[in-house]
């Protein structure tokens, strides 16, 4: 997928991102009650306290956004583990119909290349022990685990880190 479009959000994409979000993490999700879907569907929020960028097709296959990543920079409310010198992505996700085809990958790398442009180092970010496809994705792209930083932030929710050095 060379021709996608690699950008921030736009006002009129956020309930198709969040969308594509909550397809992509149903399959690890806890059920119907589970508030993370929510939390998945709200890239307003998420845009507003960090950067929310989308993976679209270009027009001719269709325009429609395939892909969503959450960059935290410096600041960010949303950062969880990433330490001072280290960029911190989250969420990112894939539309099922687009899974395998990249996208995963430009939108690490975009930000990887965000991270770099603010000084860091390396990166750090968490995954579900059950996102095996995910850690491929990572393992591809040179991170490792990092087990001394695994957390929960809910009682059956456990979360691997992953941590590269730039």
């Amino acid at each position: 997928m060379s021709d996608l479009e690699l950008r921030r959000v736009r006002r009129e994409e956020l309930a198709a991102a969040g969308d594509v979000c909550v397809a992509a993490y149903e399959p690890f999700l806890t059920g119907a009650e589970d508030d993370y879907r929510e939390r998945l569907r709200d890239v307003e929020t998420r845009d507003a306290q960090a950067e929310v960028w989308v993976a679209v097709l270009p027009p001719d296959e269709g325009g429609q956004v395939v892909g969503v990543v959450t960059w935290c920079p410096p600041g960010s409310p949303w950062r969880e583990i990433g330490r001072d010198d280290e960029g911190e992505f989250r969420m990112l996700a894939v539309a099922p119909g687009a899974q395998g085809r990249g996208v995963g990958t430009a939108l690490a790398r975009m930000c990887e290349a965000h991270a770099r442009e603010h000084g860091a180092t390396g990166m750090a970010l968490s995954s579900l022990a059950t996102m095996t496809a995910a850690h491929r994705v990572y393992a591809r792209l040179g991170y490792w685990r990092d087990p001394a930083r695994d957390w929960s932030p809910l009682p059956g929710v456990d979360l691997l880190a992953f941590a590269k050095t730039f």
